[in-house]
């Protein structure tokens, strides 16, 4: 069999045809490659960084806002409140209290109504009928009334004088007695600040001694000068005595 040794030719090509096209593809496929790698990392860090500075962003406003919050409110607390100070204090007051009190009579005044049961009919007290009057006194005076007298006392030696100076004994007695008892008490020694002396109480008591040197001892003397005076002043012990109602001094 024979075999062929001679020289074959060979197809020439261009130097560096065939790598460049290999290498092209290779770094064709290589860029692409590593182009499409890069924009997935680029497209996933993208959302995941937004995602983060978001929460990053929402955690610091929250912070914030709570501070904020407490902040304020420490504020309000700390300022005095009057209002509820002047409220508090109300029941303490003496205001209060008394406006308690006032509650709480009303409350029992409320219950007493509804319990109130009429028993009988209220008496109703009449009007007394003016005493009769006598014509002792001027215009008039009413009845008066006066112990017996005991013997030996001022009181006996005025209603033995009375007469004597023109007067009734009977009428005019108990206007005196009434009178003089209100002045001093039928009393030889009675004082009074004003100067008033003796049972007539003369103003000042030195006028009696025209009755008598012994005015300040001696009862006699001292009813002559009391005596005079009424009935020179007055008219009678009646007429004296009405005065003294209406004015307290004779």
């Amino acid at each position: 069999m024979a075999i062929d040794t001679g020289p074959r030719k060979v197809s020439e090509r261009p130097p560096g045809t065939a790598g460049n096209r290999r290498s092209g593809k290779a770094s064709t496929r290589r860029s692409g490659k590593a182009s499409t790698r890069r924009r997935g990392k680029a497209s996933s860090r993208r959302p995941r960084r937004s995602v983060r500075a978001f929460l990053l962003t929402t955690v610091v406003s929250s912070i914030f806002v709570v501070a904020g919050a407490k902040y304020a409110i420490g504020e309000f607390a700390m300022q005095p409140n009057h209002l509820a100070d002047a409220l508090s204090g109300i029941p303490t007051s003496r205001t209060g209290v008394h406006l308690m009190h006032q509650r709480q009579q009303m409350i029992l005044m409320d219950v007493a109504t509804k319990t109130f049961k009429l028993v009988g009919k209220p008496k109703v007290a009449t009007k007394p009928e003016p005493p009769a009057s006598t014509g002792g006194g001027v215009g008039g005076a009413p009845v008066v009334t006066a112990p017996i007298p005991s013997p030996g006392t001022a009181e006996a030696i005025a209603q033995q004088l009375l007469p004597s100076f023109g007067f009734d004994a009977k009428t005019q007695y108990p206007c005196l007695y009434q009178m003089w008892m209100r002045e001093s008490g039928w009393s030889v020694t009675a004082a009074n600040a004003s100067g008033a002396y003796g049972i007539p109480q003369a103003l000042p008591g030195s006028k009696m001694a025209t009755a008598g040197p012994d005015w300040q001892t001696n009862a006699t003397t001292q009813i002559k000068w009391g005596l005079g005076y009424i009935r020179d002043r007055y008219g009678t012990p009646c007429g004296a005595w009405s005065f003294w109602q209406a004015n307290g001094w004779y």
